[in-house]
């Protein structure tokens, strides 16, 4: 027993060695609460207070439940079949498949995964000729988990409107096709269970004698239907000890509910909280700053983070005069860490949303350093940049096979695989393009095909004289790609993404030596002085030929794209950088951290005014951030930033100001002005010159009338902060945050707007 129980701090202990009652663990980043929960049980079966098939570990992930019983099997040699250790699905799963004839399953019942789901759905759509244009199949998806996550089936759900009702009738027929065929979605596996313990009175009195001890991890991650499960499982004598950070709660855009804990506290009568503060992570500096963030938070259960470690070095924080020059200085800062011995995959830089890891991985692949993006993909590796870039490919060259496959029926226009077979027998017997085999298809097919050999075309008669980033956004709306993910529920990232792609352009034209301006279609090469080029072949041999001399703009560009996308990336086991969200850092940990993009709309971000709750989800969210640094913590924002094809100019995130001054060091870098942190002496730090400026087009200057960061006041929105200006003229538009009213841009030659007094 002295084994089990060595090296527990005192708060730890008394968690592990509670009596048999329910219990709330407030567990605070880095404090050991995999250690608790492994502990806790270990001590309940040596003890024993429970055999192994009286316990049940609830985790949220797959890698979580193994790491729990690897531990347990150093700690307590026991055979670990008797115990239920898994994630929500997982054990509804093992129930289901116990008593499927109870639950009205097959014995030999499928599993959908999320793109086996969404396949279900559009066959749903085409068998019962439905526009998928009016219901997409994505949205039909989210519409249905969201009801089943919510404990309802399509007979309880109550239609607000026409087309919810339609919605309604879809997921009443997406239940009766998923029972004729014997399958379940991932949702589906907690909602018939919950069913099937709640009908079922002797099932759930066995296994409410059953299993005395109930262990949830992350319950602060928790959604309704999860905690009502655990609810019924428990019944009135079993203990649930329930492990979680209601200040890490950063997934309610999943359902995830932080008031669960609050619930939990109330409905078993919890007399037994304890908090688990000593950190055993990071630096005391750090711990401060996320301590002094979160207490802006209300309604927390509260806790205090400390460490034994010291206070560590002081929290770097570099205000940049563009998002290049922010790339370019955490360059600077990494290459100096690898110099002081660290690994690459012990720093991480972390992006509140994924449009941002597009400078950034494009600043290391300039620098040839190895990078991993964890938990998704690279920029150029994205579907929907790989739709986009395949159908520049097609504007460039109506030849490209591949790119032709990739987008002819992307989004949906009804071309089959059986036309596209066609197609290809006809290219091939007459040793043509799939494009230039089009006339040769008949019937509906060849109609849907000549439709879409008239959308390219026409595409490329429109954008002959446009410059490439106008090109490209012409392209994205075109197509039809914008309109796609826009009708997507969760479809935001994506356009982000789709709109990073403009950025990226205008980025490879500055480092290029491209003009901003010069046509992307141009047929043939010319001189930045105007004049066509007449080059030989030794100077086009030539390494120093500029490749503005020899390709067009949106050629290089695409070859750029290929070659960014091709290379760099880590090899499985290289030793790399790694980027991610702020979101798929959570449950990780580095010795350096840099937290980038720090500005007002970005992060937090501004959808968070328009939600309830938002602010303080966000605050958590940069909680979380800091909490993953064990030795060094970098913080950045730039005053412009390219982002979605338009220069935005930035005001500092509002965390920054509630972060403690005697945490951190200031590396202003040279060169720039302090209007947004007047009381912080700029000092030198690195040379601009190594960084390409880029020039934002005329139309998003400052106006001189109106100035970020003023105060202003609208007669309907009322007292608002200006954190953006593009334009100007007469077409100066501002994005002003007005607190409860939200984040709104306005055009400021028809609002008429006042400066604050």
């Amino acid at each position: 027993m002295d084994t089990i129980l060595d090296n527990l701090n005192p708060e730890q202990l008394a968690a592990v060695t509670l009596p048999s009652q329910s219990a709330l663990i407030l567990a605070g980043a880095g404090s050991g609460k995999t250690r608790v929960l492994t502990t806790r049980i270990a001590w309940l079966l040596k003890t024993g207070q429970v055999s192994t098939s009286g316990i049940m570990a609830v985790t949220f992930t797959n890698k979580a439940a193994k790491e729990m019983l690897s531990r347990l099997s150093v700690m307590f040699p026991v055979n670990a079949r008797g115990m239920w250790i898994g994630t929500f699905h997982g054990l509804c799963n093992r129930l289901l498949r116990t008593h499927y004839q109870d639950a009205a399953l097959p014995q030999s019942f499928n599993i959908l995964d999320s793109q086996d789901q969404l396949s279900t759905v559009k066959r749903l759509l085409k068998t019962n000729n439905i526009d998928d244009d009016k219901y997409p199949p994505r949205n039909l998806v989210y519409f249905i988990n969201h009801a089943k996550e919510s404990g309802y089936r399509a007979s309880h759900v109550e239609p607000q409107d026409d087309y919810e009702r339609k919605m309604v009738e879809l997921y009443s027929l997406y239940e009766d096709q998923c029972q004729r065929e014997g399958v379940v979605d991932f949702a589906e596996l907690l909602l018939r269970s919950y069913e099937l313990l709640e009908r079922n009175q002797t099932l759930r009195e066995h296994y409410q004698d059953r299993f005395r001890h109930i262990l949830v991890d992350e319950f602060q991650d928790t959604n309704n239907l999860q905690y009502k499960w655990l609810k019924l499982l428990a019944g009135n004598d079993s203990s649930i000890f329930a492990v979680g950070d209601d200040d890490q709660s950063i997934y309610a855009f999943r359902g995830a509910n932080v008031g669960n804990m609050l619930s939990f506290q109330q409905d078993f009568n919890v007399q037994n909280l304890i908090r688990l503060e000593q950190n055993y992570r990071s630096h005391g500096n750090i711990l401060e700053a996320a301590n002094t963030l979160i207490a802006h938070n209300r309604n927390r259960l509260g806790k205090n983070l400390h460490t034994d470690a010291g206070e560590g070095e002081p929290i770097r924080i570099c205000e940049a005069p563009s998002d290049l020059n922010e790339v370019q200085w955490i360059l600077e800062e990494v290459n100096h860490l690898i110099r002081e011995g660290m690994e690459r995959k012990q720093i991480a830089v972390l992006y509140r949303s994924n449009a941002q890891s597009r400078v950034i991985e494009h600043g290391l692949f300039s620098a040839g350093i190895p990078y991993r993006v964890y938990g998704g993909l690279r920029f150029f590796e994205r579907a929907e940049i790989k739709h986009a870039i395949a159908y520049l490919q097609l504007i460039d060259n109506p030849a490209n096979n591949a790119a032709f496959l990739r987008v002819v029926n992307f989004p949906a226009r009804g071309i089959g695989a059986r036309t596209i077979e066609n197609l290809q027998e006809m290219a091939r017997m007459h040793d043509i393009s799939l494009f230039e085999a089009i006339p040769y298809v008949s019937g509906k097919g060849g109609t849907a095909l000549g439709s879409f050999i008239r959308l390219i075309q026409s595409i490329r008669a429109e954008v002959q004289p446009m410059n490439l980033p106008t090109l490209i956004q012409t392209v994205l709306e075109k197509s039809g790609l914008m309109m796609h993910y826009q009708t997507e529920k969760e479809g935001a990232d994506r356009l982000e993404n789709l709109e990073q792609l403009v950025s990226a352009a205008m980025l490879f034209l500055s480092e290029e030596g491209f003009s901003q301006e010069a046509p992307a279609l141009m047929t043939e090469a010319v001189t930045p002085a105007g004049e066509k080029s007449m080059l030989t072949v030794d100077e086009v041999m030539d390494a120093d030929v500029p490749l503005s001399m020899i390709m067009s703009p949106l050629s290089a560009f695409l070859t750029h794209a290929s070659l960014e996308a091709g290379e760099n990336q880590a090899q499985e086991g290289q030793d790399a950088l790694q980027l991610m969200t702020v979101h798929s850092a959570k449950g990780l940990e580095f010795d350096a951290v840099f937290i980038t993009g720090l500005e007002e709309g970005l992060f937090p971000h501004e959808n968070s005014a328009r939600e309830d709750g938002g602010l303080e989800e966000e605050r958590r969210l940069m909680y979380v951030a800091i909490t993953r640094a064990r030795k060094r913590l970098y913080l950045s924002y730039a005053q412009t930033r390219m982002l979605h094809g338009h220069m935005r100019y930035n005001v500092s995130s509002r965390f920054v100001a509630e972060l403690p001054d005697k945490t951190m060091k200031w590396l202003t870098p040279k060169k720039q002005s302090s209007y947004l942190n007047p009381r912080h002496e700029p000092t030198a730090r690195f040379d601009q010159s190594s960084v390409p400026q880029m020039q934002a087009p005329a139309s998003f200057h400052k106006n001189s009338e109106w100035r970020i960061g003023e105060t202003v006041i609208h007669k309907k929105f009322g007292e608002g902060v200006i954190v953006g200006l593009e334009g100007q003229g007469a077409n100066v538009r501002a994005n002003i945050n007005f607190g409860r009213h939200g984040m709104k841009l306005l055009d400021l030659s028809i609002a008429k707007l006042e400066h604050a007094s």
